[in-house]
């Protein structure tokens, strides 16, 4: 992969790949990456311990950036999780303990550290500026610089007051507290670009314009398109819930299986942002059809897989969709999951095997599919998956759940 250096156009590259919705200003921006290395930052409130495929493309932009030599910041709401922004929503959040926060801080943080390389100072807290300030300093500093009228044209606030939903106090004052932590980035950090959602227009525009307010320093934002799926399913869920991005909460093997069912109609779309793969090649094989298409998709969900979980974990999760195991179905139809005497005669464990393949992502995983009747040989329920595999089970057919099934096939 040609990998884009700071003295090119990175904003071309960005607009060609489909990262960019909008730019504050797209010429000015471009000759700022161009002038030399930038520090750029990407916010995420600490809601879940991990991320999803809905936030990759922020994930995989970032990568962009520090490829052509500029500086990535994570910036962690863990003041404003507390809050809540109420873009596009209708309903409050749950309110977090502080212990919950801090757990989700570490869990997003160790999934943006597989696509981004973090130093020391590239994880910011903006409880680090938040917890401090006074509520009639924070008037006196930021609040004398909106309109109330201009806040309340803005979409995602005036949506919610359409609807008559609720709308607190303190989810009104976000956009002023995400302002702010922008222009704080920007004087502690040197951080003069932020990047987000189509979503969050408003509230980086709010940041952009408090610090020419103030004399602070020319800041600039870029938003990322909202994606769907081409069937219009929002991006990052699945009929069974979040694609998650860590191993704990979403098995490698289920994850590479979300890139591999997609739809035809997004595989050319989707190898541009959540590949490193040259456009020229991504064309070619975003235009392929019928069963040589399948091939783009699995080149998709390789790629994507060893990003987010490692090459080993990919090519487990590729091996096992082949059937392992891989060269022959029994009459049912259904993949088959080889194993070796020799491992078997080691006490290889139900646990074992299913990690081994990387069909499940934890042991705790196979113990909770076990425990609520789902992890079953030949219809019958496996209490204890930790025990080795006894008797003969060449032939059986194991069931994770109700759409999953694999037959198992003994080896010399």
């Amino acid at each position: 992969m040609s990998v884009p250096t700071h003295q090119q156009d990175l904003i071309a590259l960005l607009e060609e790949r489909g990262f960019v919705h909008q730019c504050t200003d797209r010429d000015g921006l471009a000759a700022h990456l161009a002038a030399g290395p930038a520090t750029a930052y990407l916010g995420f409130d600490a809601t879940a311990d991990s991320l999803h495929v809905g936030h990759l493309q922020g994930l995989m932009l970032m990568r962009w950036l520090q490829k052509a030599g500029h500086r990535p910041l994570l910036l962690i709401g863990g003041a404003t999780t507390r809050i809540g922004d109420p873009s596009f929503r209708d309903s409050s959040r749950p309110i977090l303990t502080e212990a919950q926060i801090q757990a989700n801080i570490d869990g997003i943080a160790r999934v943006f550290s597989r696509y981004v390389e973090l130093h020391d100072d590239s994880l910011v807290n903006n409880a680090e500026w938040l917890d401090g300030v006074g509520y009639l300093e924070f008037l006196d500093r930021v609040g004398r610089h909106f309109s109330i009228n201009r806040l309340l044209t803005f979409d995602a606030i005036r949506q919610r007051l359409d609807r008559e939903h609720s709308l607190s106090f303190l989810e009104f004052g976000y956009t002023l507290l995400q302002a702010y932590d922008f222009v704080e980035l920007s004087r502690r950090r040197g951080c003069t670009l932020q990047l987000g959602g189509a979503d969050q227009w408003a509230n980086i525009i709010n940041g952009v314009e408090l610090s020419r307010r103030q004399g602070g320093a020319q800041l600039f934002g870029l938003t990322m398109p909202l994606l769907a799926t081409s069937d219009g399913r929002k991006m990052g869920k699945s009929a069974q819930g979040a694609v998650w991005l860590n191993a704990e909460r979403l098995a490698p093997f289920d994850f590479w299986q979300f890139w591999r069912n997609c739809d035809d109609r997004d595989v050319g779309r989707f190898l541009a942002l959540f590949s490193e793969l040259p456009m020229d090649e991504v064309r070619r094989l975003g235009a392929l059809q019928g069963a040589e298409l399948n091939e783009a998709k699995v080149v998709l969900a390789n790629a994507a897989t060893a990003l987010a979980h490692g090459e080993h974990a990919a090519r487990s999760a590729a091996d096992a969709a082949r059937g392992v195991f891989a060269d022959g179905t029994r009459d049912s139809g259904l993949p088959v999951m080889k194993l070796s005497r020799a491992r078997l005669a080691q006490g290889l464990s139900l646990t074992d095997l299913l990690l081994e393949h990387a069909i499940q992502p934890s042991r705790s995983a196979v113990r909770r599919l076990a425990a609520g009747g789902g992890l079953r040989l030949d219809g019958t329920p496996v209490s204890d998956p930790d025990a080795p595999l006894a008797g003969e089970v060449d032939g059986l057919r194991l069931s994770l759940g109700k759409k999953q099934h694999l037959h198992l096939r003994l080896e010399d």
